[in-house]
């Protein structure tokens, strides 16, 4: 069993005891800002200090150490890793999920990214959502990279990316700035234009994204949201009922973080994705599950509610100033419709249609919320007619 989060029900209340607990009982998981295998052999221990200046550093102070540095690799994750550590780098049977795919640690100005590319082609940059990592497209991405370049991150804070400081109000948790993660990510592939697509949490960062710096993105699909601005301005009853996590999460560190890690990782996910998925969980493979399991650590928990947080504050605050501007990127909008009425259908385009000018595609799909992993082979179909054409 992956360790879980009911394994960290001491979770401390103040920031240095944070610091030291997850690093004492976390420092197999927790990429660095320093390339362990390039400047250190294998038998070489990683010190507790670099742990917590790579992961807790203020992005202010990793802004100002980068401000004239390109994107860097850190490193680079071999076969022979899963099997000597793969508390760290996750199973070798997850990596059985990306054939040909090739896995590192990226230095970003803000951030240590985690994520997996593979293929040939026009680049097509695939984001995750909360609280899953990259592995959600483990069901897509080998097909996809039979035509595309497919780039597949962590987001800060998720699966094996690292935990920068929240910052003032919350500002770097915000959808900008995983957005600007991103943007280093493309920029260290030297491509200034790309594909892009973004599911839940990754969707409201690809929104982010296109409204900032649109001129890099050639289309872009959103799966399953609608935008931050009109949940937070529009709320109903449904809506609280079902997204109860989005003011459960927002709540002041460390009571939700408290309260999450004193239960199994694998208990609270799978109950999680129940009521968040609406169509059960058998869809999802064993091995992604438990990947999933394995980095819902006090640091992932930490970052998702630092996302959370930062949701209905510093992002709302920016949401409100742009509401009236509208990407005009090529959209597709996908969402999950199952049981859901046709009148639900048109609001979401309805809704849509206030914040973007170029939806070419819209489909509500017989599914649930975890869409790539419930119809794999009617993802493929939607991404290979939106983004086969420039």
């Amino acid at each position: 069993m992956a360790t879980g989060a009911g394994n960290l029900r001491y979770f401390a209340t103040t920031e240095v005891l944070l610091r030291h607990q997850l690093v004492a009982r976390m420092k197999p998981l927790l990429p660095v800002a320093v390339n362990r295998w390039h400047t250190k052999s294998h038998n070489q221990e990683t010190t507790d200090s670099e742990i917590i200046s790579g992961i807790f550093a203020p992005r202010e102070a990793q802004m100002q150490q980068n401000v004239n540095d390109k994107p860097a690799l850190l490193c680079e994750i071999a076969t022979e890793d899963y099997q000597r550590d793969p508390t760290r780098f996750g199973s070798p049977e997850v990596a059985a999920l990306f054939p040909d795919f090739e896995h590192l640690d990226l230095r970003t100005r803000g951030a240590t990214i985690r994520l997996r590319h593979g293929g040939s082609g026009p680049p097509l940059l695939l984001v995750h959502g909360n609280p899953q990592n990259h592995v959600c497209w483990h069901k897509v991405a080998s097909e996809l990279a039979r035509d595309f370049h497919v780039i597949l991150p962590d987001l800060r804070g998720y699966g094996d990316s690292s935990l920068p400081d929240p910052g003032e109000d919350h500002c770097n948790y915000s959808f900008r700035s995983l957005a600007e993660d991103l943007l280093d990510v493309m920029d260290y592939f030297n491509y200034k234009e790309f594909f892009l697509v973004g599911h839940d949490r990754g969707g409201r960062t690809a929104h982010r994204l296109c409204l900032d710096h649109g001129a890099r993105v050639r289309k872009v699909c959103l799966m399953d949201i609608i935008p931050n601005h009109y949940v937070w301005a529009n709320p109903t009853k449904n809506w609280v009922i079902r997204t109860w996590h989005w003011g459960f999460m927002a709540q002041p560190e460390p009571f939700p973080e408290r309260l999450i890690s004193s239960v199994p990782a694998e208990y609270f996910l799978k109950s999680r994705m129940t009521i968040r998925g609406g169509t059960g969980i058998n869809f999802f493979a064993n091995a992604a599950m438990e990947e999933y399991i394995r980095c819902y650590t006090l640091k992932t928990i930490t970052g998702s509610c630092r996302d959370y947080r930062a949701t209905a504050t510093v992002d709302f605050e920016m949401d409100t100033a742009d509401k009236d501007r509208k990407i005009d990127n090529p959209l597709m909008l996908l969402w999950g419709a199952r049981g859901q009425s046709p009148e639900r259908a048109k609001a979401f385009v309805d809704i849509w249609n206030d914040y973007a000018s170029d939806i070419r595609i819209t489909q509500g799909m017989n599914c649930g919320h975890y869409m790539q992993e419930e119809s794999p082979q009617e993802i493929l179909a939607h991404f290979r007619e939106f983004f086969g054409t420039v």
